[in-house]
Parts: structure tokens; C-alpha cells; sequence
């Protein structure tokens, strides 16, 4: 069973926060946390956080893809989710991974790169149907992030 709110089905939970780091021609431009509020008939309604200050994102969700693709009134990101099992330590991994594309008023307008996110929760809170996680290790991104996230929560939500 997936997460079901409208008519959309949803491979991962929410409402819920996640680690992000994105980079630009390999060098790390910023870290902050991800919140996807809901997923209602496909539709991503959140915020992205990188100084103190949330700021909006909408955007959509393909389920049969994996891939979510939102707005920021900076960028603009797109990615496809993993999802990965970790059964010796009984964690599920969620991934997203992809490209941005920064727009004014950035001053980094034009410019683009690449980001991920994460979250993660214990393997049996969450089960997904079918053959959508895998038993592969997760990127190095994935736990600098989660990383990320749990001391951004362990100091209450203040960003580092």
C-alpha cells in the first residue's frame, strides 16, 4: 500500500521533511531541508529552506515514473525518486535525485546543476507494493543528507 490522498497514490510518505543538498558543477552551493506538505491528484504542494526562511514550492508528482518536478520562485528542480531497503539496520531510504535550473531574481540565474534529497523511516512503518525499492546501497548523497536532517532536528528545526 502507498500513500493515497486525492485520487493520487504516493511511493513515498507525507507530510514529510527532507535533507537537501544541491551543487553546481560539483561544488556544493547549499544544503537545507525539503518539506513536502501534500500530494493531492498529483499536484506538490511544500517548501524548500536553505537560509532560515521557508520558501514555497509547487509542482507535480508521476507516479507510474517516479518523478516529481516543482518550482521555487528561484529554481526550478526536477528528479526521480529511490527507494532503498536497508535491512540489517531495518531502514527505508527515500531518494530524489535530479537536475535544477535557477531563474531570476537568483543571481545565479542560467545556471544549473544537480541536487538530491532524502528521508528516511523504519522499514515496517512504510510497505510499498510491487518491485519499487532495491536492495543496492544508497549514493553518498544520501547520507550527508539524512545526515543533514537529523541534526536539523535534533537542534529543533533551526537550520545550520
Amino acid at each position: 500500500m502507498v500513500t493515497s490522498q486525492g485520487t493520487a497514490s504516493v511511493s513515498f510518505p507525507f507530510p514529510s521533511v527532507w535533507g537537501i543538498h544541491s551543487s553546481i558543477a560539483g561544488r556544493t552551493i547549499i544544503w537545507g531541508t525539503l518539506s513536502i506538505h501534500s500530494i493531492i491528484d498529483n499536484r506538490v504542494v511544500g517548501t524548500v529552506n536553505f537560509r532560515g526562511r521557508p520558501i514555497p514550492i509547487n509542482g507535480f508528482w508521476n507516479e507510474s515514473t517516479k518523478q516529481i518536478a516543482f518550482d521555487s520562485p528561484y529554481a526550478t528542480f526536477s528528479g526521480n525518486l529511490t527507494i532503498i531497503d536497508d535491512q540489517q539496520s531495518r531502514i527505508r531510504h527515500f531518494i530524489l535525485q535530479g537536475r535544477f535550473l535557477m531563474k531570476p531574481p537568483s543571481l545565479q540565474a542560467g545556471e544549473s546543476g544537480s541536487w538530491i534529497a532524502t528521508t528516511d523511516i523504519a522499514l515496517n512503518q512504510f510497505p510499498v507494493s510491487g518491485n519499487a525499492y532495491t536492495g543496492q546501497l544508497p549514493p553518498v548523497g544520501a547520507f550527508l543528507t539524512s545526515n543533514f536532517l537529523h541534526q536539523h532536528q535534533n537542534l529543533g528545526g533551526r537550520t545550520i
